[in-house]
């Protein structure tokens, strides 16, 4: 059974606990939080995988039920990890390994490094190994050897460890391991350069599940899961839903086995997640190794575990994909909409992703909402809003993810699959200040909570709030755009005879070299008329495009600054165009009938403002 460790009765002498590790670790060549905290991810994972085994196999015992243990003497944290501890008749109840190989001078070493791990390891090439066994292969996985230093330092950081259970934490007043475990994940998100890969402040995660709310029956899915925080949040969300509605035992062991999925490329978050995942209950991560986008699977046998096809479509949909990332040939090909903006491609995969009827939480940075200038965002924010409905979009304050070592500008989308968007409702949390040391919190989201059940009527308008009838967007969007190419007929009409002209000019031209003035200037003319009418379609075709701009302006928002819109900026524009090129064509036309400019006085008939 679990050694009687001292309980943790606190949550600070949780934190404790574990700061009392890293710092073992940092003095051992583990100095970088990057490094230390994948070493004390195994440690942690098997200590606590041990003390669930013993507590499963007492359990089993009482029913009278067969148990099968994932390791076997002398792999288990108890027999090699634990500090020899005798029993009452003086035999070693635990570390008996650890004190054979105390004997003999640098044989623990040996040990950890050169049977443990490879022995940990072989269960990923193993046929008959259980999932739990599959777990525990994939979170060694990146340690070919412990990075510790010293004999010494490995077993001081052990002993450490072995003090830390989670029978040992007092869980009425504290919260489990797994709370203090996640610090360290953000820890190391911090010191990470791309720290928004693998942490999303908690309480943003949690506000995001409270709106998707998935289902005691639904699959949960993360295809970027970095350290699986939105898949740990959802499960904890989902077993806290359980308690509450009394549900049986055998959909608590579905939510624990066939709930919960992810996919994740980095090789240092893949195990990190793996173990976040059992710390917080999930006996079966379904996590893939890979890369999402261009679908090489790294290792799939927990994804695809007993079943030959990958699961999918899911019914919720959580995640926060990398930003301002650049995607080559082999993943733009695997998708309708080729660019190479990462978060584009993420999105496109959500909503493929989704059932019909499922819901999803996306993440996604401000500048792939409002840009309407490369033809694959707007193809897929058309796909999203034409198989989805976006009922809701968040615009966050641009320092929410200053702790995670990000300072991009975001906003939370939420849709449900099998329907087209009508009406977006925004919320406006912009102006909340936010800082690495005040960051948001599930506080600020009240008001929102609020007013989310009277979404998109009137009576979920507020100064915060505001809806948008795209509908009616499109609708306009497309009578304006429909005005600007009968506008462009003439010009167009107008080309196509000047250029009849000028084929007829050229061709008499071969016998009448006086006429090659006259054709320079039908030329001229010629493309001039091209120009306006390119320049009117292409109007048309950004009136088209803007209603996608899904960014969240506030109409509500104090007087004072600039409230123009990208569309309003583009139609001043074309506006002052437009005057332009009236004015050069009416120069033009009076320099061609012999009026000219004279001493620079401006020609007669066109004015100063022009």
């Amino acid at each position: 059974m679990p050694s009687s460790s001292p309980t943790l009765a606190t949550q600070s002498a949780v934190n404790g606990a574990v700061e009392a590790v890293a710092k073992v670790l940092r003095r051992s060549n583990c100095q970088s939080v990057l490094r230390y905290v994948p070493e004390m991810t195994w440690m942690l994972f098997l200590r606590i995988l041990d003390e669930r085994e013993q507590i499963e196999a007492a359990e089993s015992a009482v029913l009278g039920v067969p148990f099968e243990p994932s390791l076997a003497a002398p792999y288990r944290w108890r027999d090699w990890a634990a500090p020899p501890e005798e029993g009452a008749d003086g035999e070693l109840v635990r570390g008996a390994k650890r004190a054979e190989l105390d004997a003999k001078a640098g044989a623990f070493m040996a040990f950890v490094n050169g049977e443990l791990l490879p022995h940990l390891q072989s269960f990923a090439g193993s046929a008959s190994a259980t999932p739990r066994q599959k777990v525990i292969a994939e979170v060694v996985s990146s340690t070919e050897e412990t990075r510790v230093d010293t004999e010494a330092n490995l077993k001081d950081a052990l002993d450490l460890v072995d003090g830390i259970t989670a029978g040992g934490i007092d869980q009425t007043h504290v919260f489990p391991i797994s709370q203090a475990y996640e610090g360290l994940l953000l820890t190391m998100g911090q010191a990470n350069r791309d720290g928004g890969q693998f942490y999303t402040p908690r309480d943003t995660v949690r506000a995001m599940i409270r709106v998707v709310d998935p289902a005691l029956d639904a699959t949960v899915y993360d295809p970027c899961c970095g350290t699986g925080g939105f898949l740990a949040e959802a499960f904890t969300h989902l077993k806290a839903k359980w308690e509450t509605e009394g549900a049986s035992g055998e959909v608590l062991d579905r939510l624990k086995t066939e709930a919960i999925y992810g996919r994740e490329k980095d090789d240092l978050a893949y195990p990190l997640a793996l173990a976040n995942l059992v710390l917080h209950g999930v006996d079966v991560p379904r996590v893939w190794h890979g890369n999402t986008l261009t679908g090489d699977a790294t290792y799939a046998d927990l994804f695809l575990y007993e079943s030959a096809e990958e699961p999918g479509p899911f019914d919720v949909v959580l995640t926060n994909p990398p930003f301002g990332g650049k995607e080559g040939a082999a993943a733009q090909g695997r998708f309708a909409f080729k660019t190479g903006a990462t978060q584009i491609l993420f999105l496109q995969h959500v909503v493929d992703s989704l059932k019909d009827g499922g819901r999803a939480g996306v993440v996604i940075d401000e500048g792939a909402l409002f840009r309407t200038t490369e033809k694959a965002f707007v193809q897929t924010k058309k796909k999203l809003v034409g198989e989805c409905d976006l009922f809701c979009v968040v615009s966050l304050p641009g320092g929410v993810f200053s702790a995670a070592g990000a300072g991009v500008k975001t906003s939370l989308l939420f849709f449900d699959k099998g329907r087209p968007t009508d009406r977006v409702w925004y919320y406006d949390l912009s102006d909340v200040k936010v800082t690495k040391t005040r960051p948001l919190t599930l506080a600020h989201f009240d008001d929102f909570f609020a007013l989310l059940p009277h979404a998109g009527t009137e009576a979920g308008d507020s100064a915060l709030s505001w809806t948008v009838d795209l509908g009616a967007r499109k609708k306009a969007a497309a009578e304006k755009a429909k005005g600007l190419r009968q506008k462009a007929q003439a010009p167009s009409a107008e080309a196509s005879r000047l250029d009849d002209q000028l084929t007829a000019m050229r061709k008499a031209a071969k016998t009448d070299a006086s006429l090659k003035a006259s054709i320079a200037e039908v030329e001229e003319r010629l493309a001039a008329k091209r120009e306006e009418a390119k320049r009117l379609l292409d109007r048309a075709q950004r009136v088209e495009e803007a209603v996608y701009d899904l960014k969240a302006v506030n109409p509500n928002a104090p007087e004072g600054g600039d409230t123009r819109t990208p569309d309003d900026l583009l139609d001043e524009i074309e506006a002052a165009g437009e005057r332009v090129a009236s004015a050069l064509d009416r120069l033009r036309a009076l320099t061609a009938s012999g009026d000219g400019v004279a001493d620079g006085f401006p020609v007669a008939g066109v004015s100063v403002d022009d």
